[in-house]
């Protein structure tokens, strides 16, 4: 395997649990030495797909090669080959730093000390605990020793899903900047995430919803894929105001994004600021008429959601 080869390739990969379709003959490539980046709700496949890669499941249906490797026929070269940090705090929460950090070093056949360099800038933020029982760390540094259990073995790949879910924003932005550091370095990274500011941080994001990719792109530029007018509107009276959106003629999507609500023109054709003066004579004939309407450029969230409205078959 070369520098020009994907780290990563997913062909046409299905999985099912009973009846439920976990993963539905999903396609894409990661290159190696990228940050990349999966987007979607909870029970979109993600996790299925983190389980497929590190071997730990088997596919029902395509193919995946990490590294080279098939996941089905070659599944021990990959194990030693990757470093996994799963969504849960899975160390040993009795043991202590240094013990966890040991441990998964001689899983993998080496010691702490051969991993120092790699896990340098991380470890140095957790080594004054070194002692302390990994059960009694703060969230923030649990997720820091979780990873440096997982680079300890220096992978040539690094998996992560949502590795800063419920972690504090300082701590995540700290999380973030480390995995940038390493990537530089050109480790290869793949992670999940619910937070957009750190979509925003992958080379490319996959929009994945109910096990089928819906869109992969670069996070700076997937607003592009939007193309209706695109309105912030916020009012006092918030949920009158989503029932007032929702029941106009030319609404095409209203969802409420944190303060405000984004509301999507069915015309495509029209101007935004235009569409604003519209809305907000359409809004005072119904006395809502403290709404504040400015043009948006639209999001990762706006363009997931407007992919999300469509047919399967054309998201697809």
């Amino acid at each position: 395997m070369t520098r020009a080869d994907p780290a990563v390739t997913v062909s046409a990969l299905g999985k099912r649990f009973g009846g439920v379709v976990a993963l539905d003959g999903i396609t894409f490539d990661v290159r190696a030495g990228e940050l990349f980046g999966l987007i979607g709700p909870d029970g979109a496949g993600k996790t299925t797909l983190f389980r497929l890669l590190t071997t730990v499941q088997l596919p029902d249906a395509g193919s995946a090669t990490v590294l080279g490797l098939d996941v089905v026929k070659e599944y021990r070269a990959i194990r030693s080959r990757i470093g996994y940090m799963p969504g849960r705090f899975s160390l040993y929460a009795d043991l202590s730093v240094e013990e966890n950090l040991r441990f998964f070093a001689s899983v993998f056949g080496t010691s702490l000390e051969d991993g120092q360099e790699l896990i340098a800038p991380i470890y140095s933020q957790i080594a004054p605990f070194a002692e302390r029982r990994a059960g009694a760390l703060s969230g923030g540094m649990k997720q820091k020793l979780a990873l440096c259990c997982a680079l300890v073995h220096r992978p040539e790949l690094l998996l992560l899903d949502e590795p800063t879910t419920g972690v504090d924003a300082v701590s995540r932005r700290e999380f973030w900047d480390l995995l940038e550091t390493m990537r530089a370095d050109g480790l290869t990274i793949v992670a999940s995430t619910p937070y957009m500011d750190e979509a925003m941080r992958c080379e490319r994001v996959a929009l994945i919803q109910h096990g089928r990719i819906l869109d992969i792109a670069d996070p700076r530029s997937i607003g592009a894929r939007f193309h209706r007018p695109l309105l912030a509107v916020r009012s006092a009276e918030r949920v009158r105001l989503l029932g007032a959106l929702r029941a106009l003629p030319h609404a095409h999507s209203v969802f409420p994004f944190g303060d405000a609500v984004h509301y999507a023109d069915a015309r495509a054709d029209l101007d935004a600021a235009g569409v604003a003066t519209e809305l907000r004579g359409l809004l005072e004939q119904q006395g809502i008429t403290d709404a504040e309407i400015a043009p948006i450029e639209p999001g990762i969230e706006d363009v997931f959601m407007e992919l999300m409205l469509r047919e399967p078959a054309e998201a697809a």
